[in-house]
């Protein structure tokens, strides 16, 4: 009976992750194969494609690793000290988990636009978030700032802290053990948060529609071109940029997991 059962349950998760993961992308990739070579080569090689690739990549890669930077730090925090408000911190954390992108980008709107408050002090100095790159780099940060977090902490929490006070009762200054002992051992955790939060960041669409103008060669992220393309009815143009940025998605990932 348990064999029985075991195949059953190994035969529904083959369908659930058929279904959900391998089909659609199938789909997709056998879709963009029939426009090969010349629509395909010089769509997904558009120069208004080309920019997009780049502003989506390139700012992900950004605000992953300002997320990794400020993430280690408040994980450090929240595990490591104990004070007054430090679960309704913890909570905030997951707020972009359960916030609907769009809300999200509206918010963002509200508090960097010129009459926000903290748009009104940074216009002091004639720095312009919305409709610009770093309203997308912001956008980015907001919603992949979690994954970061949340990976990191169990694994700060099951570091011994005897084994850095043996390394400081043996003469290793701060650097050295942060480097020697904590960072060896975070590693994973430090490469499985970048990799869901790269994923995130380079998916992400409702907050960045709204907080930025969506121009070529100025602002327009690739998801949002994929968006624009359907509404103007070109499916082949939607196909192909989808196709692209699943390959290169697909590609960074592995490559990853084989640094991992």
């Amino acid at each position: 009976m348990n064999k029985h059962f075991l195949i059953y349950d190994k035969l529904v998760l083959f369908l659930y992750f058929f279904f959900i993961l391998i089909l659609p992308i199938w789909i997709l990739l056998k879709k963009a194969s029939f426009h090969l070579w010349n629509p395909f080569l010089s769509r997904a090689t558009d120069s208004v494609a080309l920019s997009a690739y780049s502003i989506t990549f390139s700012l992900a890669l950004l605000a992953v690793l300002i997320n990794l930077l400020f993430g280690f730090v408040l994980a450090w925090i929240l595990i490591r000290y104990k004070f007054k408000s430090q679960k309704i911190l913890d909570s905030l954390i997951d707020l972009p988990f359960c916030l609907p992108t769009s809300v999200a980008g509206f918010t963002l709107t509200l508090v960097y636009g010129e009459n926000g408050w903290i748009g009104q002090i940074l216009n002091i100095w004639n720095i312009q978030v919305i409709f610009t790159k770093l309203g997308i780099l912001v956008a980015m940060i907001f919603v992949s700032f979690p994954f970061v977090v949340r990976t990191l902490q169990p694994m700060i929490e099951l570091i011994e802290k005897q084994m850095e006070e043996a390394a400081w009762s043996l003469g290793a200054s701060d650097w050295l053990t942060f480097n020697k002992i904590l960072i060896p051992t975070l590693l994973p955790a430090i490469f499985t948060g970048f990799t869901l939060a790269f994923s995130r960041a380079i998916g992400e669409f409702g907050s960045i529609v709204i907080i930025s103008s969506n121009f070529a060669f100025k602002d327009l992220i690739t998801p949002v071109l994929i968006f624009q393309c359907l509404e103007q009815y070109d499916y082949i143009g939607a196909t192909i940029i989808g196709s692209v940025i699943l390959i290169l998605s697909l590609i960074l990932l592995f490559i990853i997991n084989i640094i991992q």
